[in-house]
């Protein structure tokens, strides 16, 4: 194998350090979503998709069945409490919306 040159060692470093904050962003996504707000059941956001903190309280709505929570849909991030619906809040995992997805 060649010796590197001076150019390449230069380049692949310039690589190496710009490819730092984007490593760094992926390992704290997680720790971040822990830090958002919990969703309110009264936003606009939450309303439209019937979502409620606790699931029987959904026990009226047509799309409602039994055992069906935040915590077992396929939207839910157990690690965070966040919802890919709702990316700027955490979700109650005893919670339910209409969207709810096994």
């Amino acid at each position: 194998m060649p010796p590197i040159t001076r150019r390449e060692f230069i380049r692949h470093g310039l690589l190496a350090i710009t490819a730092l904050p984007l490593g760094a962003g992926i390992l704290s996504s997680r720790a971040l979503a822990a830090d958002l707000p919990l969703l309110d059941p009264s936003s606009p956001q939450a309303q439209a998709l019937g979502y409620v903190d606790k699931a029987g309280k959904a026990r009226g709505h047509d799309a409602w069945k039994k055992d069906r929570t935040c915590a077992n849909c396929m939207f839910f991030d157990a690690d965070s409490a966040g919802c890919q619906l709702f990316p700027q809040n955490r979700v109650a995992p005893e919670g339910w919306c209409q969207a709810w997805n096994g």
